[in-house]
């Protein structure tokens, strides 16, 4: 059974409309939706999509979209997955100011500079261009070093493709960056004292006797308590995990592609 939208006949557009939005979110009104899959679903055209304003989790993966109009109005979207699409541009999520995670393997991205409208996201950290296991690529990757440019061009991304980026967007190049503005300008070393103390008092690094007592006891005894506990949090967390996923995959619905 074909989910609700506009057809209009063999080879029409399909295109995403209000019933569309609400029989897949359970949602009466667009602006309460904060989560919404819509994969695999033939959409060409994203229609009032961007009046669900509250959306913060989206998946258009596995469509057949050329442009992503609609959605420079989420201003509140943190994760948005359009792999599997016909995207040639990126231009409208330059104003999705709280995005984090984009996926946009097995597009028609030729260039870097396409991901240039991308460049002011202060927060956008993660970025999948490739997904091997889908076979899903764009035009750009082709370049051995495509990598190294998307870097260059946005040195924010943490993770590009999956793999932790070791460069300039590391944690690591972030701490120094920030430890330099810290310094500020002008700030030189400390200047030398007459002689070297030491970091510890004496005697700090002598092996000492284990303690043993009701205090260390009841100690452990707290610590098994708490680790207990966590315990039981996780397998909750993994029940109410696994209810979610199955809520949003359906036995029907095709594989989804990684985030």
């Amino acid at each position: 059974m074909e989910p609700p939208g506009e057809k209009a006949g063999e080879g029409a557009r399909v295109r995403v409309t209000p019933e569309l939005l609400k029989g897949r979110s359970g949602e009466f009104a667009l602006d309460s939706i904060l989560l919404l899959q819509l994969r695999g679903l033939g959409l060409a055209e994203l229609g009032c999509l961007g009046e669900c304003l509250g959306l913060e989790w989206l998946d258009l993966s596995g469509n057949a979209l050329t442009q992503l109009g609609p959605l420079a109005s989420l201003r509140q979207l943190a994760v948005l997955n359009v792999a599997n699409n016909l995207l040639t541009g990126l231009e409208p999520l330059a104003a999705c100011e709280s995005l984090r995670r984009l996926n946009v393997a097995g597009n028609l991205l030729a260039t870097p500079g396409q991901l240039q409208c991308l460049a002011g996201l202060p927060g956008l950290q993660d970025l999948r261009l490739r997904d091997p296991l889908a076979r899903l690529s764009n035009p750009l990757c082709a370049s051995p070093t495509y990598g190294a440019a998307v870097r260059e061009l946005l040195p924010r991304l943490r993770v590009i493709d999956g793999q932790r980026v070791t460069g300039r967007g590391s944690d690591f190049y972030q701490l120094c960056r920030d430890l330099d503005r810290s310094l500020g300008p002008g700030t030189g070393p400390a200047p030398p004292t007459a002689t070297a103390q030491p970091w510890v008092e004496p005697g700090y690094w002598e092996a000492r006797p284990a303690r043993s007592g009701s205090i260390l006891e009841e100690a452990c005894r707290q610590f098994r308590h708490t680790l207990r506990e966590c315990h039981d949090l996780d397998r909750q967390a993994q029940d109410l995990l696994g209810q979610a996923q199955r809520a949003l995959d359906p036995e029907d619905a095709p594989s989804s592609f990684v985030f």
